[in-house]
C-alpha cells in the first residue's frame, strides 16, 4: 500500500507538469512562429483569402478563446489537424513513432550494453592503461557532436567503402514497405516472410544506430566509472575482499549494484531524449519519425504538429523519470524503507 500511494503521488506531478508544457507551447507558438497562413496564400492574395483561410485554420479567433478551444480538444484526445499534411495529428505522431522507437532502442541498448561494460573496466583498472583508453574515447564521444560523428560515418561506410547503404531512410530509395503490423520493420520483414527485405532494414538502420550508440554509450561510462571508482573505496568493499569474495562478485554484485542510481538516472534522461525523436540525427539520415517531424513543424509555423509533438515529448520526459523513480525503489532498499 505505501508503494501505491508512491507510485500514485508521483504520477500527479505529470498533470501540472503537462499543463505548463501545453500553456507555454500554445503561447510561444504563437508569438514567436510566423504566420503560416503565409505558405498557403500566393502574394496576390486579397485580404478576405487570407481571413478566410485564417479562419479555416482556427487563427481568426483571438488567442484566449484559441487557448480555451484547444484545451477543450486535448481533453478529448483531439491535437488538432497539421496545417502541412492535411491530417490529425495524432495520426501523424503515431505513424511516425515505430521509426523512432526502432531506432532509439537499437541505439539505446547498444550504448547500454557498451557503456556500462566499459565503465566498470575503467574503474576496476583505474590510473592504467584501460582507464586512460575509456575515459580518451568516451569524452570525444561527449565532445564531438552527434550530427557530425553521424556525417564522418557515412563519409566512411557509404562514400569511402561502399559496405553500408547511404541516408535514404529505413529501405532504399524505390523499396516498398511491408505491409504495416506493428510498424517495426525489423519485426514487420519477417512477419511478412521476407528474410531479403528485413536485411535491407538491418542495413539501413546501422549507420544511425550506430551514430546513436556512440553518443549514448559516452556518458553512460563516465558516469558508471565514477560510481564505481566510488563505491569501491567504500568499507562494505573492503570488508567483502576481506571476507574472501571473488573478484567478480565485488565487481558486479556489490559494487556496480551500488553504483547504479546514477546509471538509471542518466540513461531515464538519454531515453526521454532518444525516444522524443533525436532531431538532427533523423534529419541526417532522412529517418522519418518523430525528430524530422518536428523539425518540419518548425520550418513550416505548423502550430498544431509543434504542440502536438511538444507534448508527446514532455510527457515521455515525465514518464520516463517516473520510470527511474520506480527502479530507485527496487534498486536501494532504503528508499522503500
Amino acid at each position: 500500500m505505501l508503494l501505491g500511494r508512491m507510485i500514485f503521488r508521483r504520477m500527479l506531478w505529470v498533470f501540472p507538469v503537462a499543463f505548463g508544457v501545453v500553456t507555454l507551447t500554445f503561447f510561444m507558438a504563437r508569438v514567436f512562429n510566423g504566420d503560416p497562413t503565409e505558405l498557403y496564400v500566393p502574394p496576390e492574395a486579397t485580404d478576405a483569402l487570407r481571413a478566410q483561410i485564417r479562419a479555416r485554420l482556427g487563427l481568426a479567433d483571438p488567442l484566449p478563446v484559441q487557448y480555451v478551444n484547444y484545451l477543450w480538444n486535448l481533453l478529448r484526445f483531439d491535437l488538432g489537424i497539421s496545417f502541412t499534411t492535411g491530417q490529425s495529428v495524432a495520426a501523424d505522431l503515431w505513424d511516425r513513432l515505430p521509426a523512432t522507437l526502432e531506432l532509439g532502442l537499437v541505439g539505446l541498448s547498444l550504448g547500454i550494453a557498451t557503456g556500462i561494460p566499459l565503465g566498470v573496466i575503467a574503474a576496476v583498472y583505474r590510473e592504467r592503461w584501460p582507464d586512460f583508453l575509456v575515459r580518451g574515447v568516451t569524452l570525444g564521444g561527449m565532445a564531438l557532436p552527434q550530427f557530425w560523428v553521424g556525417l564522418v560515418l557515412i563519409s566512411i561506410f557509404f562514400v569511402s567503402l561502399r559496405i553500408l547503404p547511404g541516408p535514404v531512410g529505413r529501405l532504399p530509395i524505390g523499396v516498398p514497405l511491408p505491409a504495416k503490423i506493428t510498424g517495426f520493420l525489423m519485426i514487420d520483414t519477417l512477419l511478412a516472410g521476407d528474410p531479403a527485405l528485413w536485411w535491407q532494414a538491418v542495413r539501413q538502420l546501422v549507420l544511425p544506430a550506430l551514430t546513436l550508440g556512440f553518443s549514448t554509450a559516452s556518458p553512460i561510462a563516465r558516469v558508471t566509472r565514477s560510481a564505481m571508482v566510488e563505491a569501491m573505496q567504500s568499507d562494505y568493499i573492503r570488508t567483502a575482499i576481506a571476507m574472501g569474495h571473488g573478484r567478480r562478485v565485488v565487481w558486479f554484485r556489490y559494487s556496480l549494484r551500488n553504483a547504479l542510481l546514477p546509471v538509471v538516472t542518466l540513461i531515464g534522461g538519454v531515453a526521454g531524449h532518444i525516444f522524443a525523436g533525436a532531431v538532427l540525427l533523423e534529419s541526417i539520415f532522412s529517418w522519418p519519425g518523430l525528430g524530422q517531424y518536428a523539425l518540419q513543424s518548425i520550418e513550416r509555423s505548423d502550430f498544431a504538429a509543434l504542440q502536438g509533438f511538444v507534448i508527446y515529448a514532455s510527457l515521455l520526459y515525465v514518464l520516463a523519470f517516473l520510470v527511474v523513480d520506480l527502479l530507485y525503489m527496487f534498486i536501494d532498499p532504503r528508499i522503500r524503507a
